[in-house]
């Protein structure tokens, strides 16, 4: 490793760089071992140089989840306004689901940046197109957002002898509902449970008295 203090990419650093190296980490290593530190070491860089174009770790969090939130792509949507809203999260899945703990690194933190505002943006937009109150979209689009995070973190960290564990649990004590639909409960159709999630919400937030 050669001396920060002396290394050029120091002089040359800028805020993208420390967030994609960020995001590099994060794939490689999970949420849990981002840090400043890391970042300035994987970097070849004084750990001041990585603050001073971020901060904290706190706002490092906040900029990796708008940069995730900025490979949702927009483009071809449908016209109707509520199939618009289905594919907006269906994409909005996916993009969680390409990095490691994705969903885990959106869900801790309340960002107000470029990406994430034009997320909020497009799907209050289609909602209102939809001729749904706006009070009701806010609360839709915020009910939508939560389904499709936990949605993709029970993906990223349902431990891998889960079905196992239920199974024992089920032969050890009474649970005869459950015993019932055995099979159907174990299924891990996490694309079907979204449609239908997002069909309960956006029909209530249509058909509300």
């Amino acid at each position: 490793m050669t001396n920060p203090e002396e290394n050029p990419v120091a002089d040359r650093l800028s805020r993208r760089d420390v967030i994609h190296a960020a995001l590099l980490l994060l794939d490689r290593d999970g949420a849990d071992a981002i840090t400043l530190r890391g970042i300035a070491r994987h970097l070849d860089v004084h750990l001041n140089s990585v603050s001073l174009q971020v901060g904290s770790k706190a706002r490092l969090l906040d900029l990796m989840a708008d940069a995730i939130l900025g490979e949702l792509s927009f483009d071809d949507l449908p016209h109707p306004p509520i199939d618009r809203v289905k594919e907006i999260f269906r994409r909005y899945r996916q993009v969680l689901l390409n990095h490691r703990d994705g969903a885990h690194l959106v869900s801790g933190t309340r960002v107000s940046e470029t990406n994430t505002l034009r997320l909020g943006e497009a799907v209050i937009a289609a909602l209102l197109d939809a001729g749904v109150d706006p009070d009701l979209a806010v609360t839709t689009f915020w009910s939508l957002n939560y389904l499709v995070v936990g949605l993709v973190h029970e993906e990223q960290t349902t431990p891998e002898d889960g079905a196992h564990r239920f199974e024992q649990e089920l032969a050890s004590h009474s649970f005869p509902a459950l015993t019932s639909v055995h099979d159907l409960f174990l299924g891990d159709n996490v694309a079907a449970h979204l449609e239908f999630g997002m069909d309960a919400l956006l029909h209530r937030a249509r058909h509300l008295d």
